[in-house]
């Protein structure tokens, strides 16, 4: 099992980091110089591949979020409600960011990218 550990200077998280030269591993800040010896060398590392299918079930209830921008200058397309919420996001790939318009009636939720 991993323990996190937390520098002694400032208490901010410590990261694994290689040192080339004397071939060790060491914990060391990202804010401050502190470095410290690991007295392990195993590291673990967590990745967390997101499906098509999770990325649209957070579009479900972001009509809700107050805090994203909307515009009445953008009517849907199904159902010609003047009102839809719109958030930028990474497509991947080399198309860059997209932005992603969600319709604010309760009854259509329909979902377009431009």
């Amino acid at each position: 099992m991993s323990v996190m550990r937390f520098c002694r200077e400032c208490n901010n998280l410590l990261y694994p980091k290689e040192e080339k030269v004397q071939k060790i591993l060491l914990y060391a800040c990202r804010n401050c110089d502190h470095e410290e010896v690991a007295d392990s060398f195993c590291v673990y590392r967590n990745v967390v591949d997101h499906e098509i299918s999770e990325f649209s079930q957070t579009l479900q209830d972001v009509t809700d979020d107050p805090t994203l921008p909307r515009t009445k200058s953008v009517k849907c397309a199904v159902c010609g409600h003047p009102e839809v919420v719109f958030l930028q996001a990474t497509t991947g790939g080399d198309e860059g960011m997209t932005l992603i318009f969600v319709c604010c009636n309760p009854n259509c939720d329909h979902r377009w990218r431009e």
